[in-house]
């Protein structure tokens, strides 16, 4: 059971990302290491995690109901985002605690390094949209593709969003609210399918859980005005700093 101050801390960081995911994306660099930082066994902070933004993930896939639209195509990626999902988390539980230790600040700096190439790749979609998407090689290479990616989120999933940008401009989404709608949905079948997981194998701390979800919840619905007054790339280079700060600190903190 954490204590008054630890409960303030984790608060605090679940709040800063629901803050951050409204307009950035990229809380996962700030929760997750606090928790870790707070004495929880980073397998279960990891699991922590994603209990507590799986509703995050599933208010903003409503949020951008009125974009998703009907596709085939999309209803095909839920299916690899499940089994991927589910698949990363059957790896995280197989993973011995001391080697998921020394992998933690290897995965927080992977996940940094691609959020702060996040506009770059958007670049490279927008080139992309302009070729044929049509042929079902390029739906097996889209399918393939957000399986590994729901993989790497069920089993850490910091900046998953970003690749799931990618496998969406393969099958030729070019309208950008659109491809965050579907992300949210495929975010929410990733963390969610995960999230049983993790709680039908004990591994969640459900005191940070419960604390973390409701800061999350509140900070993605009253901090969203903190962060349109900062600004986005006020928001992205304090996520950039963060990530790259616990990256650090988690690497020597071994």
């Amino acid at each position: 059971m954490p204590d008054l101050l630890s409960a303030l801390v984790a608060f605090a960081a679940a709040f800063a990302a629901g803050v951050i995911n409204s307009v950035a994306g990229g809380g996962t660099l700030v929760t997750f290491p606090a928790l870790v930082w707070l004495g929880v066994p980073s397998i279960v902070a990891n699991a922590t995690n994603a209990v507590s933004m799986t509703p995050g993930s599933m208010a903003s896939a409503w949020g951008y109901r009125r974009e998703l639209g009907s596709s085939k195509r999309m209803l095909v990626l839920m299916a690899p985002s499940l089994a991927g999902g589910i698949g990363g988390a059957l790896l995280l539980k197989l993973t011995p605690p001391g080697v998921f230790d020394l992998l933690v600040p290897f995965l927080i700096l992977f996940a940094t390094l691609l959020f702060m190439a996040q506009q770059q790749v958007q670049r490279i979609l927008k080139t992309q949209a302009a070729l044929d998407h049509s042929s079902s090689r390029w739906l097996v290479g889209a399918v393939t593709f957000q399986f590994f990616v729901a993989l790497y989120g069920g089993y850490f999933g910091a900046g998953m969003g970003i690749l799931m940008l990618a496998a969406l401009s393969i099958i030729g989404l070019t309208d950008i609210h659109q491809m965050n709608g579907w992300k949210n949905v495929f975010g929410t079948c990733i963390n969610g399918i995960a999230a049983v997981y993790f709680i039908a194998s004990g591994m969640v701390s459900w005191p940070y859980a419960i604390v973390m979800t409701v800061g999350a919840i509140a900070g993605g619905a009253g901090g969203a005005g903190l962060a349109r007054r900062l600004g986005r790339d006020a928001v992205r280079r304090i996520v950039i700093v963060v990530g790259f700060g616990m990256a650090l600190s988690l690497y020597f903190k071994r």
